[in-house]
């Protein structure tokens, strides 16, 4: 019985997770990921918005700045993987924003790498787990 409440606890904050994140990429701020398969996930999870993809299309990372430059705006979300690329990338871009004056956003990082530690290792397998965590709990599935 314990471990049904603490997958349904799991569950119900990363959806929590989700909304906030939802609401701040709806007021416009942008999401900077990994690639396409992460765009993909979050736009399944109904987060709609800017989000940028840091390695698709041979972009490098000055073309992601640019990028995030043209939206003009003084923050942005950081939601690399959970894995050692992903926080180097994650390092990189902090500094690198943060000498542009435009604030990196690292909360929902942070919350999601402490949530799905051990779980899932990027943003691209966000969308499996909720199903496989609503599946366990007998929550029917959108």
């Amino acid at each position: 019985m314990r471990a049904s409440f603490d997958i349904e606890k799991k569950l119900e904050m990363i959806l929590r997770l989700l909304e906030n994140l939802a609401s701040e990429s709806a007021k416009g701020v942008p999401i900077i990921v990994e690639g396409r398969k992460d765009i993909e996930a979050l736009n399944k999870l109904e987060i709609k918005g800017t989000i940028i993809a840091a390695k698709t299309e041979g972009k490098n990372l000055l073309d992601v700045l640019n990028e995030v430059e043209e939206h003009g705006k003084n923050e942005v979300i950081l939601l690399m993987d959970f894995d050692r690329r992903g926080r180097e990338m994650m390092k990189y871009l902090m500094q690198c924003l943060e000498e542009m004056k435009t604030k990196p956003n690292t909360i929902f990082w942070k919350e999601f790498s402490s949530l799905l530690k051990g779980d899932i290792k990027d943003i691209e397998g966000l969308s499996t787990f909720i199903k496989t965590l609503k599946r366990k709990v007998g929550r029917n599935i959108e």
